[in-house]
């Protein structure tokens, strides 16, 4: 198998490259598609392939079946030192191509927050928002995967029929995107937002009833790189995932206490008149 590794590239190449994009999808084509442009690439002298024209430096090689050799252990995007040593395939390197004093941007796996992983809450959120409307939830109003590639993912939904969180929470947490993690799952109506984490325990911790509104499902899928997976089990791995129910329970919503704020166009009004006074304060 030819392979082309490109190194210190545009920061959105980057970004494409770790999104779990649908099979068949071109990176190279969901990157011309955000920037509006195609992205310029030039013929690999050695493999054939399109190397990004504006890469700093680029190796050149082949894969061959089975050729494997030991790896790591790394630091991973969980925050730890979780894959251990595993065979890995080889790439035999046949030319470097590179710029003079060539500039590489790095993304380091750190302990969350401080995690290069960050950039990739927005194109997974996308990527669920896109699964959750595939498989039939209605009324969608919001994604956002939060810590290290959605260990802890949040839909809003705006309600149409009893049952419909509990359908969206099932969803998403056992959708493609999340094979590799998605250990909570929680479910919010539409006044909350997702991005917005004290929002997101605010509904948690005033429209939850433990004993109704949280679910545990059990045997589900993960990955030798989830940090509570045991040493003896990387090869089989699997955990439980919980999904909450924070939303206002759908037979009664209509009587649940308001809330104590302003209205979203008042609030548009506030800021649009005292905005940059009020910067940083509300």
């Amino acid at each position: 198998m030819p392979v082309a590794i490109a190194l210190g590239v545009d920061p959105l190449l980057f970004v494409a490259s770790a999104t779990e994009l649908p099979q068949g999808v071109s990176e190279y084509d969901w990157a011309g598609a955000v920037r509006g442009e195609p992205v310029e690439v030039i013929k690999g002298p050695i493999t054939g392939l399109p190397i990004p024209a504006a890469a700093e430096i680029v190796l050149e090689g082949f894969v061959e079946p089975m050729e494997m050799l030991p790896e790591g252990p790394f630091g991973e995007f969980t925050g730890y030192y979780c894959g251990g040593v595993r065979p890995m395939p080889a790439m035999r390197i046949e030319a470097i191509h590179y710029r003079n004093n060539p500039i590489i941007l790095g993304a380091p796996p750190l302990r969350p927050p401080d995690t290069g992983f960050v950039y990739m809450e927005a194109p997974r959120s996308a990527l669920w928002w896109d699964a959750l409307e595939a498989a039939g939830v209605p009324d969608v109003t919001g994604v956002w995967c939060h810590v290290t590639r959605g260990f802890f993912i949040v839909v809003s939904i705006r309600q149409r029929y009893p049952g419909h969180a509990k359908q969206a929470g099932r969803i998403a947490t056992q959708c493609s995107v999340t094979n590799l993690a998605g250990r909570f799952t929680v479910v919010v109506d539409d006044d909350i937002d997702v991005a917005d984490i004290d929002e997101v325990l605010w509904a948690m911790c005033t429209r939850v009833d433990p004993d109704r509104d949280i679910e545990i499902l059990g045997g589900c899928s993960s990955h030798p790189l989830d940090p509570i997976i045991h040493p003896e089990r990387k090869a089989t791995p699997t955990t439980s995932r919980v999904i909450i129910d924070a939303t206002r329970p759908y037979e009664w919503r209509d009587r649940f206490p308001e809330v104590v704020a302003s209205s979203p166009e008042l609030r548009q009004q506030v800021l649009a008149r005292w905005g940059e006074k009020l910067k940083g304060i509300i």
